[in-house]
């Protein structure tokens, strides 16, 4: 398939800019796989559409606040960070912003607080070496960093948080599990719906663009994941049962897929840790996921790629085609799609 298979017509305004409170009052656009079929529906009553059962997974990463505003030490002139990648305490990979940020370099983002370029990495991208630790000081010095498409401020950073998240190493938010609310969780367990969680950490390569018009020639980003002992017990039992695996998000799916691939037995997963560049395309096959919760995703996007690969491109295009006639919001800060 071609790139410009992926692609589709979106207005400026139907880029959501701000979320909507309450989280789960998100519009909701139900794709059944077997007949193509549509229909609408809100986030809060995404019940009415699972059966007791059930195993949601959700990713419980948490997203970095890890831009940074600091200034050159000889100079004073101003320079821009976005942590991606700890490597170890104090070493950090990161996007850098400003003029002539090369190795030797010294920068100042609090008095005390300083960091010196020790490596180019290519673009942007540099290795930063601070004068201590700073992980657990990145709530209080940091701001939230939000995908390049929305340009409005974020009155409540909580708001690009899922009320689960809490292993933090995220560069962007699991945007799925945005709309669930406290509330529709216990809702769904009382409902007898089990939840099972995984920890995928988003990269920013979430949003680079494909550039290769052959999109078997591009080449995946890589991301840590974990999938726990307890996670894929939950798993198996519940296929055992006749339950349905519903991923929570495109990451929650590579986490799942790639456990698959390690399992013995087809269906199953084992447990999983480490680095995934699995790259899903038309024909790939599912082995676990039945079902997926998911956003409105960029045009000529791998995410858009993964979800046409799970339902079929026609599907998606024509769903995607009906969200936007009915005035769906769309990407990180939109509504939400489940695919069954």
């Amino acid at each position: 398939m071609k790139l410009s298979d992926f692609d589709y017509p979106l207005p400026q305004e139907r880029i959501a800019q701000t979320p909507l409170e309450p989280r789960d009052s998100s519009r909701l656009l139900v794709l059944n796989r077997k007949d193509g079929s549509l229909s609408h529906s809100v986030f809060s009553s995404i019940g009415k559409f699972l059966h007791p059962g059930d195993l949601l997974v959700i990713n419980r990463t948490r997203v970095l606040a890890a831009r940074l505003f600091a200034t050159k030490l000889k100079t004073g002139g101003k320079v821009e960070l976005l942590l991606l990648n700890r490597r170890e305490p104090g070493l950090w990979e990161a996007l850098v912003g400003g003029k002539r940020i090369s190795p030797g370099i010294c920068i100042s983002v609090m008095d005390d607080l300083q960091a010196e370029v020790v490596q180019d990495l290519g673009g942007p991208r540099r290795l930063l070496r601070f004068n201590r630790p700073v992980s657990k000081e990145l709530d209080r010095i940091g701001y939230m960093p939000l995908p390049p498409y929305i340009h409005q401020r974020l009155q409540d950073p909580e708001r690009y948080q899922t009320v689960y998240s809490q292993e933090v190493g995220s560069a962007a938010a699991p945007t799925a599990g945005l709309h669930f609310t406290p509330h529709l969780i216990r809702e769904l367990q009382q409902a007898g719906i089990g939840m099972a969680e995984v920890v995928l950490h988003v990269g920013l390569d979430t949003f680079a663009p494909v550039t290769e018009e052959n999109i078997a020639e591009h080449q995946i980003h890589t991301e840590w994941c974990q999938l726990s002992p307890q996670t894929a017990s939950q798993i198996n039992q519940t296929r055992l049962a006749g339950g349905r695996i519903i991923a929570v998000g495109t990451t929650s799916v590579r986490t799942l897929e790639s456990a698959a691939s390690q399992a013995a037995a087809p269906g199953e997963v084992e447990p999983f840790e480490g680095h995934t560049d699995l790259f899903i395309l038309p024909g790939y096959q599912f082995n676990v996921v039945d079902a997926m919760v998911t956003n409105f995703h960029l045009p000529k996007s791998t995410l858009l790629m993964l979800v046409s690969a799970f339902a079929s491109r026609e599907m998606i295009l024509n769903a995607y085609k009906v969200a936007l006639e009915e005035e769906y919001r769309f990407f990180s800060f939109g509504d939400a799609m489940l695919i069954v």
